[in-house]
């Protein structure tokens, strides 16, 4: 651990201060310092810029400064993942604190937000207490936990949510399932609202999507396969879209993966409703396709969509209707998914393909850099009321150095999450994070 750290030469992204441009950051003490950028570098003389360096690096007993030289690299705040599934308590055999927050590291997020669908459910003050120790004690970045809706996810009475909010909790959900009953969902919205945080939907209506393992569409009939089909989530997005008007709460809609969906989001926002959405990178880089070969990798839920649905998606991020990008990472051991594409569990395992995955929207020309950077840092902090996604002199130092141009092949067995459960597995993208600074640690 250093006390001192020194990131020289990079390009530094930072939507929160507006910053696009080549310099330095100083980090002291597991703070940012202070940031300079060539523009104010230039203004002082070459020798002035020595001096500084050295006075802002002195040299320490048995050891001198640590400096990184990030040319031809870029350095962002560290990401912030909204939506994901570390699985304990409960289930460590598909995930631990410490496993998946490694894998968040090595992927550039130094923040994550666990969803409460663990064993017991994160739907008291208790549960919400342990996963905090534990990340304490093991974890690799930090964690902030979202507490159930409802007690046991079951959808019949509403959990302690104030509770849960002063032990840690920063929102709501049952993700997962849906808060079925409209009544329970209204109240938790009016409930949330008394304390300004908002309430996650996992947007699916279980009448429609009963049985379905798929997309609803020509492919399902195709394998044989029961479908899902995209009213089950659309019709969910209105109705809870409906509720938030009515009850003047804060809604976000989580994992968008329909043309409809996006459609119904920004039609509420036109109309000023408080509501926020998240997809996630396989929403936006595979369709239904991937399923063909019955590969129970590519079964999550909602389902991968059709070609359609990916540019809607797609469109919702370059206009603002989608304001983040969440991993859902869903972890699950290897044998549970080896199992018939039917019987076998739904999710993708997120964490470490997600910012390499998101980069291909920046070089498809769907976002800038700087608008893909907001949408993994700033936006996901902001509508969580968290600290984080920024550089500013005084935040804490959570810090990602990504090289956009690299070039590797995913292969899911070298991943350090324990679910290796990825349909990208094999695939060759381009960028990825090689540098991740957090709880005054590099990690490399």
């Amino acid at each position: 651990m250093h006390s001192r750290i020194l990131i020289q030469n990079g390009h530094i992204v930072d939507p929160s201060q507006g910053i696009d441009a080549a310099g330095d950051v100083l980090i002291e003490e597991g703070k940012i310092k202070e940031i300079r950028t060539e523009g104010q570098k230039s203004k002082r003389s070459k020798g002035q810029k020595t001096q500084d360096v050295a006075a802002a690096m002195p040299e320490r007993s048995g050891a001198g400064p640590c400096t990184i030289d990030a040319s031809g690299l870029y350095v962002l705040p560290g990401l912030v993942d909204m939506h994901t599934h570390l699985r304990e308590p409960g289930f460590e055999s598909k995930e631990t604190i410490r496993s998946g927050t490694q894998a968040a590291v090595r992927g550039g997020f130094t923040s994550v937000c666990c969803m409460p669908n663990t064993v017991p459910v994160n739907d008291n003050e208790t549960v919400t207490e342990f996963i905090l120790r534990k990340n304490y004690a093991e974890g690799a970045c930090y964690v902030f936990p979202i507490g159930a809706v409802t007690k046991g996810q079951r959808g019949e009475e509403l959990a302690e949510m104030g509770m849960m909010l002063a032990a840690g909790c920063v929102a709501f959900s049952d993700d997962g399932r849906p808060v079925m009953n409209s009544l329970l969902m209204r109240r938790a919205l009016e409930y949330a609202k008394v304390f300004n945080v908002p309430v996650i939907s996992h947007c699916e209506d279980l009448t429609l999507s009963d049985g379905g393992v798929m997309n609803e569409g020509a492919v399902s009939a195709l394998l044989g396969l029961g479908g899902i089909p995209a009213a089950a989530e659309e019709a969910m997005v209105a109705r809870d879209v409906i509720l938030a008007e009515l009850t003047r709460g804060r809604l976000h809609i989580a994992h968008v993966s329909t043309e409809g969906s996006v459609r119904l989001i920004r039609r509420a926002k036109e109309r000023g409703i408080a509501v926020t959405a998240e997809t996630c990178p396989h929403y936006f880089s595979v369709t239904e396709d991937a399923v063909r070969d019955y590969d129970t990798n590519a079964k999550v839920n909602p389902p991968l969509r059709t070609g359609k649905d990916v540019e809607a998606v797609k469109e919702g991020l370059r206009d603002g209707t989608i304001d983040a990008i969440a991993t859902d990472h869903a972890p699950h051991h290897k044998d549970e998914k080896l199992r018939e594409f039917d019987k076998a569990p739904f999710g993708i395992s997120g964490l470490e393909t997600a910012l390499s995955l998101s980069l291909g929207l920046v070089h498809d020309g769907v976002l800038t850099l700087s608008g893909l950077v907001e949408k993994m840092t700033v936006s996901p902090a902001r509508i969580f009321g968290l600290a984080k996604g920024t550089l500013k002199p005084g935040a804490e130092a959570d810090v990602t150095v990504v090289d956009a141009h690299r070039e590797f092949r995913v292969e899911p067995e070298k991943f350090l999450s324990q679910g290796k459960n990825t349909p990208f597995g094999g695939w060759v993208l381009k960028g990825m994070p090689v540098m991740t600074i957090c709880k005054g640690k590099v990690h490399e």
